[in-house]
């Protein structure tokens, strides 16, 4: 693997860190600026929702801009959005802080996913965005429990500053390991928006929806799961969110091999997977042994479906895959979004701590279906270009590879 690939992964890892650490220090960030956990939670919030509208937006304003340049401006947006919140006399700069970092998010996985699948032979694309994504999955073990650690002791400020840090050596990373690639023929904007008629594109995204946020329907609400139901303390849920980070770690290991071999197989396993999972976590979490193996389990096969479904929208949107890319991006985090709050509307409505895991189950059982449909729309009508073969998991040739994007550099 290419070494530009580690200084994607190192921006991953930051990026991946700045989303998950805030929800371990709300206690503190809400005492220091005297506003409610409610409120506090509006910098979960206003992230998400930044990373949906930035993604499209932020690439769409690149697409004039090679690659690399881009994501050197987008560290660097990273990089300040994160010293504000560090720096912010009041919430409402914290939380403005929070929303211009999250802007970075989508279009830097998004550009990434496809500067990645340039940078190897045809047959590694998938292993080579999951390599990005490893940055993401280590930050759920590394990265979000040492800066909860940080910001509890020391102050969450500091948190902050570290990952500003991160952005910086990411952005440097960037700077001196990426190759300069020339802007591929189709990444003017109309072009980009082609893409979104095929209907294929937007099944996958559809998918990552339903898929992805199958697993935050559960994981949102893991803490009052774990303490009310299984019986674990407050202080296991840290650990417990490691292991679950642990899962990702492997799920992306998993989906980053086998997508580039049997993609639409894969896809079946892992979504019918997460669905009985799901299911059977309302059983299993009355139980502390079961439960932090079904944690695991979530995080292995929710991360799973990340390689497959990315490189399934490079895969129908080539030759103009950037925005497409993007977009999916965001369509992660409008799952986690979508999901999170359907699950607050089945505990609300009395039916225990548990309920969100059925609504998880339906969502990923409803992303299998979807992906069954993709598969027999492929059938009917001959792919142009692509010889993937929803059905058979066979992996896009070389010529369209080719067509699609510039020759990768081999490192």
């Amino acid at each position: 693997m290419p070494l530009a690939l580690l200084a994607l992964a190192i921006g991953a890892f930051g990026i991946g860190t700045t989303e998950f650490v805030i929800m371990g220090l709300l206690p503190e960030i809400a005492a220091d600026y005297d506003v409610t956990i409610p409120t506090a939670g509006l910098l979960v919030t206003g992230y998400a929702l930044g990373v949906v509208l930035g993604a499209p937006l932020l690439t769409v304003l690149g697409t004039k801009v090679s690659r690399k340049r881009m994501l050197m401006l987008l560290m660097g947006l990273f990089v300040l959005g994160n010293l504000l919140s560090a720096v912010a006399p009041n919430f409402g700069l914290m939380l403005t802080g929070r929303v211009v970092a999250s802007l970075a998010h989508g279009s830097f996985f998004g550009i990434g996913s496809v500067v990645a699948a340039e940078l190897v032979a045809p047959e590694k694309k998938a292993g080579a965005i999951a390599t990005m994504f490893t940055g993401l999955t280590v930050a759920n073990i590394v990265g979000v429990p040492l800066g909860t650690f940080i910001g509890q002791a020391v102050g969450w400020r500091t948190t902050f500053a570290i990952v500003a840090a991160l952005g910086v050596i990411g952005l440097l990373g960037v700077a001196k390991l990426v190759p300069a690639m020339p802007r591929a023929e189709g990444a003017r904007l109309r072009g980009e928006l082609r893409a979104f008629r095929n209907p294929q594109v937007l099944l996958a995204m559809a998918m990552t929806v339903l898929g992805f946020g199958g697993v935050f329907a559960a994981i949102t609400y893991i803490a009052p799961m774990m303490t009310e139901v299984a019986g674990y303390s407050d202080g296991a849920v840290t650990w417990l969110l490691v292991l679950f980070g642990v899962g990702m770690f492997l799920g992306n290991l998993i989906g980053g091999r086998f997508a580039d071999r049997a993609l639409m197989p894969l896809l079946y396993a892992t979504l019918g997977g997460l669905a009985v999972v799901l299911a059977l976590f309302t059983v299993t979490a009355h139980n502390k042994v079961l439960a932090a193996l079904t944690v695991l389990l979530v995080g292995a096969l929710g991360f799973a479906t990340v390689p497959p479904l990315q490189k399934r929208v490079l895969d129908q949107a080539h030759g103009a895959p950037t925005l497409a890319s993007a977009v999916n991006i965001g369509a992660f985090n409008l799952g986690n979004a979508l999901a999170a709050w359907l699950g607050g509307l089945v505990i609300s409505a009395g039916l225990g701590f548990t309920s969100p895991n059925w609504v998880g189950a339906v969502l990923a059982a409803a992303a299998l279906l979807l992906a069954f449909w993709s598969a027999a729309l492929e059938r009917r009508a001959p792919a142009k270009g692509v010889a993937e073969g929803a059905g058979h998991g066979t992996v896009e040739t070389a010529a369209v590879t080719a067509q699609a994007a510039p020759t990768p550099v081999h490192h």
